[in-house]
């Protein structure tokens, strides 16, 4: 068992040993040894849990649970996932501050190593509670050393002593913020793995030291390269702007550039790089990467990144931490010198050509996956397909507005197929789904008169289902929101979670209730209630004549797709492009002699 699955079981048990009786989970990925922990205990009676998607939802239910005891007020906990999910709680931690309500707030958080460097869904969760707190710990992630059980139970009982206000009289919220390490599940059972083929987010340790280089007055400084200049590709993360582009452009280096880059489109763009890191007949023979921008999207570009034998240099202009997940940058620098803007640093261009060649394959393997007609609802790759449409349909004035979780690794892969891309906006610093529709509206009132559409889930979607409220003396934004509509969270069954559920039935209840949780909500009818417009597109056709005349104002078009088989299809899309590529790189042959 993983130490961090374990850790949780302990905690989960004691805090049924001391009374607490409800838990609330929020689901995530970062907290998911607490969720298999309280699905056990949920299932043996130890405590009693509730599901909700909306953190702020969650943390008012559990006032209400601690509330409601004709007994009085008794200790009720909430689990989170890290990052924005953390600071959702804040308005309920304040209530239960200011009238004395015992709320045990159980946040997921990266280890201590990953803070800090640009990983994603991480911030200071340490004392984000401020005074709101009668206790507060940072417990590190459990690695199996003696006693470390001992001292969370201990901490554990303290912070229930001090919720119930044992010593001073004072009861109220208390704050357990809980580093967990990969594996984050039980184990996997041997061959299972999630579909880029990674079950674990750890990192490699290089032993590199890194070179920060202060800027100073001047064009800049240059990349760490070593051995073969021409064997460098970019990464583009969020934010990292057209000089990304530039660069790779200039110096013949491919590009993997995520949605909300700036950077994306171009000659040398890579298709899919996602998948074709996973050639390691292709991947192998990288030896630099530059990368600018905040990259989070994707597990095999991290994997990358920690390489130890390759030099990764970070361009991370100044007044903030610069991104290293991996924590194996060769260089930091604020800017690249003018003259890798200008001239080329090497003359060959076979690396360069062996990324294009299996990015075409790749693309005409995503071109036959997405243009299937029929229902929606029954089609394979639907929510892909959905995606390029709706990448099609923005036009490069346009402003595209994109969800994280599946929406924007959907796009990832289709963008730019059938047009240049449009503007691509994201909330990537902190990667969360919360408060998507309201950012989308008043990117929409910024940007008018440009047309701005989202592309969205439905767990996003409603998380922010107040974002349509919109009073009769406020101006209408010109928004069209895409609501890839799958009745709960797909993007877990893409993680480790999937490939466990896909274990055993009692996992798969287990994986449906606190990662996938169904909803069954009717958007048409919430959609009414907020007097906005909404239609739904259930075949490709009609969701391109929705795309292509808009309703006034706000509009919802909802598109259903199922979500049993995304483990499936994202495992098949992988094989397919991976096999394709070897195909058209001749890979027993690719590789040239090192």
């Amino acid at each position: 068992m993983s130490h961090a699955v374990a850790a949780a079981r302990a905690l989960v048990a004691e805090l049924s040993a001391q009374g607490v009786r409800d838990v609330v989970l929020a689901p995530g990925s970062r907290s998911a040894p607490l969720a298999y922990a309280l699905a056990d205990a949920d299932a043996t009676g130890l405590v009693r849990l509730h599901v909700r998607v909306d953190e702020r939802a969650a943390g008012f239910l559990a006032l209400g649970l601690a509330k409601g005891d004709p007994a009085g007020p008794r200790p009720v906990a909430v689990v989170t996932t890290s990052g924005t999910a953390v600071a959702n709680l804040h308005p309920a931690v304040l209530e239960a501050h200011h009238t004395g309500v015992p709320l045990v707030l159980l946040t997921a958080d990266r280890p201590h190593e990953l803070r800090g460097t640009g990983a994603s869904q991480t911030t200071d969760q340490v004392g984000v509670f401020g005074t709101a707190v009668r206790f507060a710990a940072d417990v590190p992630a459990p690695d199996g050393r003696d006693g470390e059980v001992r001292d969370l139970l201990s901490t554990t009982g303290r912070a229930l002593a001090a919720a119930l206000g044992l010593r001073d009289r004072n009861p109220g919220p208390v704050h357990l913020n809980l580093a967990y390490r990969d594996p984050l599940q039980p184990e996997v059972a041997h061959g299972e793995t999630p579909a880029d083929g990674v079950v674990s987010t750890s990192s490699t340790t290089t032993g590199h030291r890194t070179v920060v280089v202060p800027p100073v007055p001047g064009p800049g400084a240059d990349p760490v390269i070593l051995g073969d200049a021409a064997r460098t590709l970019v990464v583009a993360g969020d934010g990292a702007g057209p000089q990304a582009r530039a660069l790779a452009e200039v110096q013949g280096w491919p590009l993997l550039a995520e949605p909300s880059s700036g950077a994306c489109g171009g000659p040398v763009a890579i298709r899919a790089y996602r998948s074709l890191l996973g050639v390691e007949e292709l991947a192998r023979d990288v030896e630099n990467v530059v990368v600018l921008g905040h990259p989070t999207l994707s597990r095999p570009v991290q994997r990358l990144l920690g390489r130890p034998d390759v030099a990764v240099t970070v361009v991370a202009p100044g007044g903030g931490p610069w991104p290293d997940a991996a924590r194996n940058a060769m260089a930091v620098v604020d800017a690249l010198h003018d003259r890798w803007f200008a001239e080329r640093a090497h003359g060959d261009s076979s690396f360069l050509e062996r990324w294009l060649t299996v990015s075409r394959a790749a693309e005409r393997v995503l071109d036959r996956v997405t243009t299937a007609e029929g229902a929606l609802a029954e089609a394979s790759f639907a929510a892909l397909a959905v995606a390029r449409a709706v990448a099609a349909a923005s036009a490069p004035g346009d402003v595209l507005v994109v969800g994280s979780s599946n929406p924007v690794r959907d796009l990832d892969l289709v963008l730019g197929m059938d047009a240049a891309p449009a503007r691509v906006i994201a909330n990537r610093g902190l990667a969360g789904i919360d408060g998507t529709v309201s950012t989308a509206a008043g990117i929409a009132l910024a940007a008018a008169p440009a047309r701005t559409r989202a592309l969205l889930g439905d767990l996003t979607f409603l998380h922010d289902i107040g974002g349509l409220l919109r009073g009769p003396l406020e101006p209408a934004a010109p928004l069209q929101l895409v609501v890839v509509n799958d009745d709960g969270g797909s993007i877990f069954a893409t993680l480790e979670h999937g490939a466990l559920a896909a274990q055993s039935a009692e996992r798969a209840r287990t994986f449906e209730r606190v990662f996938g949780t169904p909803h069954g909500a009717d958007l048409a009818a919430l959609c009414a209630g907020y007097g906005v417009a909404h239609r739904e597109a259930t075949t490709l056709a009609a969701l391109r004549a929705a795309l292509a005349d808009p309703a006034p104002g706000v509009e919802v078009v909802e598109v259903r797709v199922a979500r049993d088989e995304r483990l499936a299809e994202s495992r098949a899309l992988h094989a397919e492009i991976v096999s394709a590529a070897r195909s058209a790189g001749k890979m027993g042959h690719f590789a040239p002699e090192r």
